[in-house]
């Protein structure tokens, strides 16, 4: 009997070990890890942490009536999984605001016409329910485009002329940007 519950109890470990290291390992999620990075002349960063959901054949933007996966006038994380991170080392000016070098979170608002990038000083969420409105430090409209052609895998990236970055967004046919200068 004491053999049965040794040999139990390892089996137990090792599964347990094993689930704990695939739960760590977030490239195998459906919404893999993503990053952007824009760097200034003078060595200043921003970085973006997200995670990339893919598109499959859904309708990504629209009104809730449309059973679209990300609702017009809603609160998004901006990607997947945990909330989207937004770390630079230099003091910023994001769509006309100030905003101080540190550790943020960002969240969107999508609209047909326009979306709102919201930056936040809470750290660390999963992303939604959005219940952080006393931590906003801003909300920035950003301008609405649509992309040359469809975007399966959502993306944020950086688009940099001399000392300013254009932050974007990408996915089904939309893209939103806003400029970031130092």
């Amino acid at each position: 009997m004491k053999k049965f519950a040794l040999i139990a109890a390892s089996l137990f470990a090792v599964a347990t070990f094993t689930s704990a290291q695939m739960a760590q390992d977030k490239s195998k999620r459906p919404s893999p890890p993503a990053s952007a990075e824009c760097k200034f002349s003078d060595g200043k960063t921003i970085k973006i942490d997200y995670s990339s959901p893919r598109a499959k054949g859904r309708k990504i933007f629209g009104e809730a009536s449309e059973k679209a996966l990300v609702p017009y006038g809603e609160i998004w994380r901006t990607g997947a999984n945990e909330a989207t991170t937004f770390v630079s080392d230099a003091n910023l000016t994001v769509g006309g605001k100030s905003l101080p070098a540190g550790s943020y979170t960002i969240f969107t608002i999508p609209k047909a016409d326009k979306w709102i990038l919201i930056i936040n000083k809470k750290t660390a969420e999963w992303g939604i329910p959005y219940k952080y409105e006393a931590d906003e430090l801003a909300r920035v409209d950003m301008q609405v485009s649509k992309t040359p052609a469809p975007v399966e895998n959502f993306l944020i990236a950086f688009d940099q002329m001399g000392s300013k970055c254009t932050l974007r967004t990408e996915w089904e046919n939309t893209r939103a940007s806003v400029d970031i200068t130092k």
